[in-house]
């Protein structure tokens, strides 16, 4: 029995794995309460959540507000600028549905935008709680990674659409979002970001 909860037990460390989770969830939450700090709590949870994807995370609590504070004044607008730019796109396709024979120019033009928003802001949080850069280099940079590394960013939406849907199956799976879904979706961004972040890192230093 001591060695099942032995700290270096798969289930010492799951618990331990779920226990991180709730607590960033939690401050997600918290930080998020104004809704215009939206974008400095994701960007504080992304701070947490690249240490978390190398087991460097420490005081998860105490990080995260730092990272909060710190971001304010870059989280804010880029929390404003994705919610204008996921509300034209819903917008758009409100129209389409609500047209009898909508145009397939509207359709194509909400598809592309979609798009386009999501290439320019899927790494935008990641690139603000880990490097320091004016919010439009931040929007073109998490643009290039997308399309650089077009297959693996393809794969990190099929992975976030999969637990979005996954979170809205049943009530059940709804309080589980509750408890721990925003800090899912950012760990599964993280993770999908930092060797990308480490590789370009590597790159740089070299000279390539």
């Amino acid at each position: 029995m001591k060695k099942f909860f032995d700290i270096d037990s798969p289930i010492y460390k799951l618990m331990t794995t779920i226990m991180n989770f709730a607590v960033l969830n939690i401050c997600w939450l918290l930080g998020s309460l104004l809704i215009i700090t939206i974008g400095p709590a994701s960007v504080a949870a992304c701070d947490v959540g690249l240490k978390m994807v190398d087991n460097e995370e420490g005081y998860i609590f105490r990080q995260f507000w730092k990272a909060f504070k710190s971001n304010l004044k870059q989280g804010i607008p880029l929390g404003i600028i994705t919610f204008a730019a996921f509300y034209a796109v819903y917008l758009d396709f409100q129209i389409v549905n609500a047209l009898e024979n909508p145009s397939i120019f509207l359709i194509m033009g909400g598809i592309l935008s979609g798009a386009i928003f999501v290439t320019g802001l899927i790494y935008a949080y990641p690139l603000t709680a880990r490097y320091e850069n004016t919010l439009p280099k931040i929007i073109k940079n998490s643009f290039r990674i997308s399309t650089k590394y077009f297959i693996r960013t393809l794969l990190l939406i099929i992975c976030l659409v999969v637990e979005i849907l996954a979170f809205m199956w049943n009530e059940t799976m709804i309080f589980i979002a509750v408890i721990i879904g925003p800090a899912s979706i950012v760990l599964t961004i993280c993770a999908f970001a930092k060797p990308i972040f480490k590789k370009l890192e590597k790159a740089e230093k070299s000279g390539e």
